[in-house]
């Protein structure tokens, strides 16, 4: 028996040694964009250890990696990001020269199936699943993108967020950190300026609270997809309660002054103006200052 234990302790280590060597040799290509050799390490890796975490999570990044193209554009609008203006013989503006990020959907699918792959071995790896609701964002395929984290948010009842990064180590803090990044994705969706991807936001917003229910974010987003639509009552009965979780949040005092406003109610907006003024930073006290001088007049 210890002899058969000893040769199985020996066969692990030897498996982890080598998935070790296979990752950080796959990151020595990604960094030159060796793609051909990134390939060569990934079929060996399979062969050897066709269950390895980290080989699901390589498989993805070489996939959407090779799906990126980068393409040039002569256009008569400024583009998104950097670009160079072109100037004609009079020195008026002739055009633009500025890059497109475009994807090719079948390498992107390609890693979309691997990492669905890791995620139902390794449920509990949060890299893998931020790891494709990042790659969603970047495709702008919003609804896929609030799927997956509705999908993530209903996950983390099960497993309590005791949840795993790259390697298998623990992530501390897990509650928070998850919460905390959910957040980073709604202002994501929110920056898009998209009105009409308020209902994505309200959506997560209601799973969160489902599970979550005293979290004071998900409150106030879910009041800033009413309130944005001109649903002010909708918009303060969020926001109400998330003053009764924390009387002195100054953040949610300034958003009920604000609902108040649009609603048409000068007394209550300057009631909780006022409540601002005593619990804010000096940013926040001016503002509300400012606020209420234009209302009272």
């Amino acid at each position: 028996m210890r002899k058969t234990l000893k040769t199985f302790i020996a066969i692990l280590i030897s498996q982890v040694g080598f998935s070790q060597d296979y990752q950080s040799e796959f990151l020595k290509y990604c960094q030159t964009n060796d793609t051909i050799n990134q390939l060569k390490i990934l079929t060996e890796w399979k062969k050897a250890n066709p269950k390895d975490a980290e080989l699901y999570t390589s498989f993805f990044n070489y996939y959407f990696a090779k799906s990126r193209r980068e393409i040039v554009q002569l256009t008569s609008t400024p583009p998104n990001g950097e670009g160079l203006e072109l100037k004609d013989s009079l020195n008026q503006t002739a055009g633009y020269i500025g890059s497109q990020i475009h994807f090719d959907q079948n390498e992107v699918n390609k890693g979309l199936e691997k990492i669905n792959q890791g995620i139902e071995l390794y449920p509990n790896r949060l890299d893998m699943r931020f790891g494709k609701i990042y790659v969603l964002g970047q495709l702008e395929d919003w609804n896929s993108f609030t799927s997956e984290i509705i999908r993530s948010i209903q996950y983390s009842s099960k497993n309590n967020n005791n949840w795993t990064w790259i390697n298998n180590e623990k992530q501390e803090n897990g509650k928070e950190f998850f919460l905390s990044s959910l957040q980073d994705y709604q202002l994501q969706l929110y920056n898009t300026g998209n009105d009409d991807l308020l209902v994505n936001m309200r959506n997560i917003a209601n799973e969160i609270l489902k599970y979550y229910p005293n979290h004071i974010e998900s409150l106030s987003n879910l009041s800033i997809t009413y309130l944005l639509t001109g649903e002010y009552d909708k918009g303060l009965e969020p926001l109400l309660k998330a003053e009764k979780l924390n009387p002195r949040d100054y953040i949610i005092l300034s958003n009920i002054a604000q609902a108040y406003k649009l609603k048409g109610d000068t007394k209550k907006a300057i009631e909780y103006y006022k409540k601002t003024i005593e619990f804010g930073d000096d940013q926040a006290k001016e503002y509300a200052k400012q606020q209420i001088t234009e209302l009272k007049n």
